[in-house]
């Protein structure tokens, strides 16, 4: 049976933390663990799951992490029997039933709490879930590590989870309900040949299905260009078959206009380490399983396809940021002109330095993570190059160590998180439980949860010379997952700020509370008063018409976010009123260009558009929570007045709220039966 590990290590050499490993979450196999009813339980999760997606659905659901929760709820063992209230047709809503279904509801969230305190949770991301996972499989695979980190329960639980999310069509889809693309389908039907799945499973077998998608949509070839690299080092696909990404733009002075210093972090710990791997030119051993599947995943004979013609394919219903003239043009001079010259002597002694400077920033980042990299994308892209450069080298060791840390477990099977939430699920549960008032209930919990908020702030700046390693300053600030992994982020910071210490008996740090304001402020543009999610916002948006992804848009700089904004006005407010002589003046300034950020993003039908969230109510939700921190009521402000109606005029016939994951990329909010075009 399956047990969730919290805040533990593993033997060996290779793991190391900066609190204890408080927030760390891993699952681990234990055949003898589990009584016969327990073990019965996970199996009818798995079938009611399994059963949910054969109705009919095209796609299959979100899973509701019931493994993790049956788990905590018996570790906690606190009574949930309180019946839930059932109002009649006719029958008034009255305090009896609102303060037991709130009891009911603060009992719930103290069941699901991890003895560290903070709220374990898959976190899937903005970013799609399968192609991370298969790039995994993959390096595991070339590096011969596969059985060393998985083991067969693993490698059951992976199958089952990209089985459970193939679409009818045979494929899959970059998220979990959308539609089949390339991106997703080749690399889960590479990562389920390398899992051990044969490729002629009958007649409508999920291979022959998974495979009859990919050559009738174009084959691999039309794989946008991170699944082309992820294939490339497996080498079921040419590098030459790839747009150039030379690392020597690592070495030009980060002054310039274009340097890739100044892409959003995503961006540039992603394409750093691809850069390396296209500069190496490197692949993994051609056995028969990687030649068997070159001919198993192309029209054509691998032999006689046109990598120079694939470099710029596409197919089309993965393509969201297509190509600008400038790019293909940009990308042709390299590939016919500069790549020629810079692999001969003397000019690839310019290559070697810079494949050395990309080798130098990428030991720094892991190293500055404590190997859990910014996010799994990143990681995986790391490991590749650190297998490439070194395959005896320690830091590849130090990688392979950190891999259970993305790796979640649900009723829907294996995944391959995005990255943690668990200082952000902490602060909002949190937030949540003291909204309660309801401290008899939750005064345990909340001593928990204020222990993982204390543990988990940054207390230190990245070592050395963090600024020459394209690093900000990160004193004082939390992080999306947990200490170890270190990257300042300006809600969860906000957010974590936010927590009132006296509730729970506990005397401020006021100095650490000090830190937290600077790195706020810090990460505020001060021209247009927004504030940036991970780094200070970029004001060159000339960065974006490099966007080379094919499949993001707005992946190219930092810049300024609805949500972040409203949570740091929060603070900042909160934060002023308890300890006015700490930046005062900044503080007040700051406030006043933030809101004035958030009335002039307002759409004119009164809502804000959400990036982290889904997706227009969820940006009004926030857009207005900022507002009101700030003293702008419905009386005295035009863009809350705004903001209402959006919410009045969207609430559904039986008086909920409802928006399609499809509002996201379509800027399009479907209501009820009908479209409204926002914007």
């Amino acid at each position: 049976m399956w047990k969730l590990k919290i805040a533990e290590s593993s033997d060996g050499p290779y793991l190391f933390s900066t609190n204890n490993f408080v927030g760390r979450q891993i699952w681990e196999f234990d055949p003898k663990a589990g009584t016969p009813e327990e073990r019965a339980a996970v199996e009818q999760a798995r079938e009611d799951y399994k059963k949910s997606c054969k109705k009919g659905r095209d796609r299959a659901l979100p899973c509701a992490d019931l493994l993790m929760r049956m788990q905590l709820k018996r570790e906690n063992n606190i009574d949930l029997s309180i019946p839930p209230v059932r109002l009649g047709e006719k029958e008034d809503v009255n305090y009896k039933a609102v303060t037991t279904a709130l009891r009911k509801a603060v009992r719930l969230n103290c069941a699901i709490q991890a003895c560290d305190g903070h709220w374990p949770a898959e976190c899937g991301g903005a970013f799609f879930l399968t192609p991370p996972l298969a790039s995994v499989i993959i390096i595991l695979h070339i590096s011969g590590t596969m059985n060393t980190i998985l083991t067969a329960e693993h490698k059951k639980e992976i199958i089952r989870f990209i089985y459970l999310h193939q679409n009818n069509d045979g494929g899959w889809g970059f998220y979990i309900e959308g539609h089949s693309t390339m991106i997703s389908s080749a690399p889960c039907y590479v990562a389920l040949r390398l899992l051990g799945e044969r490729c002629d499973d009958g007649e409508n077998g999920p291979m022959r299905k998974a495979r009859k998608w990919i050559l009738d949509n174009g084959d691999a070839t039309m794989t946008p260009s991170w699944g082309k690299i992820c294939l490339s080092v497996l080498g079921v696909y040419e590098w030459s078959g790839c747009n150039p990404l030379p690392p020597e733009f690592w070495l030009f002075p980060s002054y310039l206009p274009y340097h890739p210093a100044k892409m959003w972090c995503f961006g540039r710990e992603a394409y750093m380490p691809m850069s390396y791997l296209y500069g190496r030119k490197y692949h993994g051993p051609i056995t028969d399983l990687v030649k068997s599947l070159r001919q198993e995943i192309y029209t054509k004979p691998y032999e006689q396809i046109d990598w120079n013609k694939a470099r710029n394919e596409c197919c089309k219903k993965d393509l969201y940021y297509p190509h600008t003239f400038i790019q293909d043009l940009l990308w042709d001079g390299l590939h016919y002109l500069s790549e020629p010259i810079i692999n001969c002597w003397p000019f690839n002694k310019i290559r070697e330095r810079a494949l050395r400077k990309t080798i130098k920033h990428m030991r720094y980042g892991a190293e500055a993570s404590r190997y859990i990299c910014l996010a799994s994308a990143e990681k995986v892209f790391q490991m590749m190059c650190w297998w490439a450069e070194d395959p005896n080298g320690e830091e590849f060791k130090y990688h392979l160590a950190r891999v259970p840390d993305y790796l979640w477990l649900a009723e829907d099977g294996m995944k391959v998180q995005n990255v943690g939430s668990q200082t952000w699920d902490c602060a909002l549960a949190t937030q949540a439980l003291i909204a309660s008032n309801m401290i008899d209930e939750c005064g345990d919990s909340l001593k928990k949860a204020h222990f993982y908020i204390k543990e988990s702030q940054v207390k230190e700046n990245p070592a050395g010379d963090f600024k020459s390693m394209y690093r900000h300053f990160t004193k004082g600030s939390w992080s999306f997952p947990d200490k170890d992994q270190g990257w300042a982020v300006s809600d969860c910071t906000a957010e974590s700020l936010k927590m009132p210490p006296e509730s729970v008996g506990d005397k401020a740090d006021v100095g650490r509370l000090y830190d937290a304001v600077d790195v706020l402020l810090y990460l505020q543009d001060p021209k247009t008063g927004g504030f940036g999610a991970w780094e200070p916002p970029i004001r060159e948006q000339y960065l974006q018409r490099l966007n080379p992804s094919e499949v993001f848009a707005d992946a190219m700089v930092e810049k300024e976010h609805v949500e972040c904004t409203a949570s740091v006005i929060q603070a900042l407010v909160t934060f002023r009123s308890l300890y006015p002589r700490h930046r005062e003046k900044e503080i007040e300034i700051a406030v006043a260009k933030a809101v004035r950020f958030l009335e002039e993003t307002q759409w004119h039908d009164g809502s804000w558009y959400g990036y982290w969230g889904i997706c227009f109510i969820y940006g009004t939700f926030f857009g207005l929570r900022g507002l009101a921190s700030a003293g702008k009521t419905y009386e005295n402000n035009k863009a809350v007045r705004r903001a209402v109606q959006f919410l009045l005029s969207t609430q559904n016939e039986e008086g909920g709220w409802g928006e399609n994951l499809e509002s996201v990329p379509s800027m399009v909010i479907p209501i009820l039966k009908f479209y409204i075009r926002l914007g």
